[in-house]
């Protein structure tokens, strides 16, 4: 399942990183798209789109949908 979150707070590669890999943290094989100029991170996962908004909020990032 394809989903779109808004992420603010992502300032550098570093940001990026600390992102995906909360979200691989919980899926492993999730694809993960960042622009970090429009605060999108596009997120192919088949977990729920809670739980991975939720993964991106325990790295400190405000989320939302």
């Amino acid at each position: 399942m394809q989903h779109t979150y808004t992420v603010l707070g992502m300032t550098c590669g570093h940001c990026e990183k600390a992102v995906i890999q909360a979200i691989k943290t919980i899926d492993p094989q999730a694809e993960v798209k960042i622009d970090r100029s429009q605060n999108r991170v596009d997120v192919q996962s088949e977990q729920p789109p809670e739980a991975v908004a939720a993964a991106i909020q325990e790295e400190g990032y405000a989320v939302t949908r």
